[in-house]
């Protein structure tokens, strides 16, 4: 009888809880998020390029360039995961070689420079394209997305 009790409690317990879950009611509409410029085949809600006002031939543009780029990018991608595989096999074996350990992580250090380079190519290559106003805003976001001086604390230290 005890049993069957808590049994029946636990079970009243866990669909209360269950219930009262809030429900899913599927995606947003886009002006819910902020972003009523967004036009259909653009990017869709959140669409990146809204706030730049760009023409039709800067879409394209960009779209070739960022297609551009994703294609010169992926085999740098594909070299970095496998020299991060290596730099864990290196480093988790019995005897590791630091010489090799060394290397490894030069090698890692020239992947992403290239990676890095080709990223700022491919942006100054967007500037280049924007007009003066669409520039200055385009300047303001990479200045957010690339901070000077970072206030974060660095691994439990404090900032300065």
């Amino acid at each position: 009888m005890k049993a069957t009790f808590l049994s029946l409690a636990l079970l009243l317990g866990l669909s209360l809880s269950v219930m009262s879950q809030p429900e899913d009611k599927g995606p947003k509409d886009f002006k819910e998020h902020g972003n009523s410029e967004w036009h259909p085949g653009k990017g869709g809600p959140r669409n990146p390029f809204a706030e730049f006002h760009l023409t039709e031939a800067q879409l394209t543009q960009f779209k070739k360039s960022k297609m551009a780029l994703e294609k010169q990018l992926q085999p740098l991608r594909n070299q970095l995961g496998e020299a991060m595989a290596h730099q864990k096999s290196l480093t988790t074996a019995d005897s590791p070689n630091l010489d090799a350990i060394n290397q490894n992580i030069d090698k890692v250090g020239v992947i992403r420079i290239q990676m890095a380079k080709l990223r700022i190519t491919h942006l100054m290559e967007i500037r280049s394209q924007l007009n003066e106003e669409q520039r200055l805003k385009f300047d303001a976001k990479i200045e957010k997305m690339i901070p000077e001086d970072d206030p974060r604390p660095r691994r439990g230290g404090r900032p300065e």
